[in-house]
């Protein structure tokens, strides 16, 4: 081989090796972009899922006892204990993340039934929102019964009397109110007689009461007793939820069960712990739907009005927790998650910042679009916004 030959085999070679090179670091690149969109993908599909069906089922099981007035339900101050642990009102501040910032950090405001909840930027790491659930069966509730006649007992052994109990059963759980009265109570019923159900501390949920007793409620015939399920199951409550959602300091996005049932039915107290669901995810912000602005009678109950922010005055958390009338208006939650993939890419690959409920406006005229910003441009990161309508709600608003 001449020196010529081998100077352009050389060459060749050289080419080759580069044009090999190129296409090998273009297809790691582009798997890193793909491997990192699926990653997202996957993330957001298991979340979505998870929040839409708790979204769903919002108020199921109780709303629909208020259609035709206020039972007392809406707004009241829970109140939950279990072998002689509070749960409800909350004595201290909840586990991570809804320590710092959720109603108020180390002493939280008491919680108040209310199908859904949005506390604006209370998730610990400060510009995610808490997205808080209640509901129950609906083939178990929606219809409230009236105390027949006076309870008899003492606090460790009550019996509520009822016109019948047909329906009743044992391990049912159910919510204790009376409208006017502040609180309501959490219990669990033990044993059922054809006029009776009868409430004790050897269930897994009794709650006595200390502001208002559950002596006091049992006593009287304008309290109602509105069954929220079942609880007889290995897990948790049959179709009762009482469930918070929040993103940790550490992208991850985790759930909490108010009513801690897979504790409680072990006899672990003190294990009050929430449960993890995805990780990688950044921020997550949500908006009331609602068929009425604050204030507005005029407004038809039955059509989807405007998106509010839970930061606008009327609509934080306390003011919607306070306000049967304005939970009563809320027909849907418009819910924007931002999620990074898992790869790190030693090149900058996304801008600063995102927009979420990009050209929203809310009925006041406020624009609601949210800049995020993100935490490294390393990483690649995807949006995704979903709007969940609340059957129960748009029922009790008169909606079809």
């Amino acid at each position: 081989m001449t020196m010529i030959e081998l100077l352009v085999a050389m060459a060749i070679g050289v080419t080759v090796t580069l044009a090999v090179s190129t296409l090998l670091v273009s297809s790691e690149n582009q798997k890193r972009i793909t491997t990192s969109t699926n990653d997202a993908d996957q993330t957001i599909v298991y979340t979505f899922s998870e929040i839409d069906k708790a979204l769903r089922a919002a108020g199921s099981g109780f709303v629909q006892s208020n259609y035709q007035g206020s039972q007392g339900m809406l707004g009241c101050r829970l109140n939950m204990a279990s072998h002689g642990v509070t749960y409800m009102p909350r004595p201290g501040a909840y586990p991570a993340p809804f320590a710092t910032r959720f109603l108020g950090g180390a002493s939280p405001t008491a919680l108040r039934m209310a199908p859904v909840l949005i506390g604006a930027g209370q998730s610990d790491n400060a510009n995610s929102d808490v997205i808080v659930v209640m509901g129950g069966s609906g083939s178990a509730g929606g219809v409230p019964r009236a105390v027949y006649g006076a309870g008899s007992g003492v606090n460790s052994n009550i019996q509520v009397v009822l016109e019948n109990t047909v329906g009743f059963n044992p391990y049912d759980v159910v919510l204790v109110s009376q409208n006017g009265v502040t609180d309501c109570l959490i219990e669990e019923v033990n044993v059922v007689t054809p006029t009776t159900l009868t409430m004790n501390t050897t269930t897994t949920y009794y709650t006595p009461g200390t502001t208002t007793t559950l002596n006091t409620l049992a006593s009287s015939t304008a309290s109602l007793i509105t069954p929220l399920g079942n609880e007889a199951t290995t897990s948790a409550p049959n179709n009762v939820q009482f469930t918070m959602y929040g993103v940790g300091t550490n992208n991850t996005l985790y759930s909490y069960d108010l009513m801690q049932y897979a504790s409680l039915a072990a006899f672990s107290l003190g294990g009050d712990t929430t449960q993890p669901i995805a990780d990688q995810v950044i921020q997550m912000n949500a908006l009331y739907g609602v068929n009425a602005l604050y204030g507005n009678t005029s407004a038809n109950p039955s059509q989807f009005s405007s998106w509010v922010s839970p930061s606008t005055a009327h609509y934080d958390i306390v003011s919607v927790m306070n306000s049967p009338t304005t939970q009563a208006s809320i027909v849907a939650v418009r819910v924007a998650i931002v999620v990074r993939g898992e790869y790190y890419d030693k090149n900058a690959v996304s801008p600063t910042s995102l927009t979420i409920f990009n050209g929203l406006v809310d009925g006041y005229g406020n624009q609601l679009a949210k800049t995020v910003t993100l935490p490294s441009q390393n990483y690649r990161y995807r949006v995704y916004e979903f709007t969940v309508p609340l059957r129960d709600m748009i029922i009790l608003a008169g909606g079809p």
